[in-house]
């Protein structure tokens, strides 16, 4: 970090919501924000989606089936959203919470890491594959967007959902990937505390104070 200065940062829960029109409302957000505009976690589940990032390739969609595909303006290949996983969306200024690109994502996983320790769990970085995984298997995806010096997109965590639909997709464009969630490793996790332990690390390690 560049910086120790602790800044202010509104939590938005928006429960269940749809993907398209929370993308929407992150770029509208992000467009119009100001230099004096408080940054802001959206905090959500969405239903079952597909989304496909900038550079994704075809391909890696085996067989969608009944399940829509999005196409973003986030990094990244394709991945899956459905309930009973956390998304969390961190909209930022980077330049004025001098932060680079880098050190949010850094962050970020930092944060999902420590958050998995809590439930005595060891998570790890990947070289060059963003996210988090536990023996190889992926348990957080990550993709961001920059406009105007300002974050969109974010995070996804796998905690207690229905994983099948991730066999019909390469995750992150990588054939054959394993993909786990929270509730496989410790089943005695809460949705909504592991949600809370993971704000709070998010917060502690990017150095914010939540507003309220």
């Amino acid at each position: 970090m560049d910086s120790v200065t602790t800044a202010p940062i509104k939590l938005n829960y928006l429960g269940l919501s749809e993907y398209q029109p929370v993308w929407r409302a992150m770029q509208k957000f992000t467009d119009e924000r100001t230099p004096n505009t408080t940054d802001e976690l959206w905090i959500v589940e969405h239903p079952p989606v597909f989304t496909q990032g900038q550079a994704g390739k075809p391909e890696h969609i085996l067989n969608s089936g009944d399940i829509p595909i999005i196409q973003v303006d986030r990094g990244g290949q394709v991945t899956y959203h459905g309930p009973g996983q956390i998304v969390i969306y961190p909209l930022i200024d980077l330049k004025r919470h001098k932060i680079g690109i880098k050190a949010l994502v850094n962050g970020i996983e930092e944060a999902l890491i420590q958050t998995m320790l809590h439930y005595g769990i060891e998570a790890k970085r990947k070289e060059k594959a963003p996210g988090v995984y536990v023996e190889g298997k992926k348990i957080a995806s990550l993709g961001l967007r920059v406009r105007k010096g300002c974050t969109f997109h974010g995070l996804a965590f796998n905690i207690r959902m229905d994983l099948a639909p991730f066999l019909r997709i390469n995750p992150c464009g990588y054939a054959g990937l394993e993909v786990t969630q929270l509730s496989e490793l410790n089943n005695s996790i809460e949705f909504d505390t592991v949600q809370e332990q993971l704000i709070k690390h998010l917060c502690q390690i990017l150095n914010f104070t939540i507003k309220t």
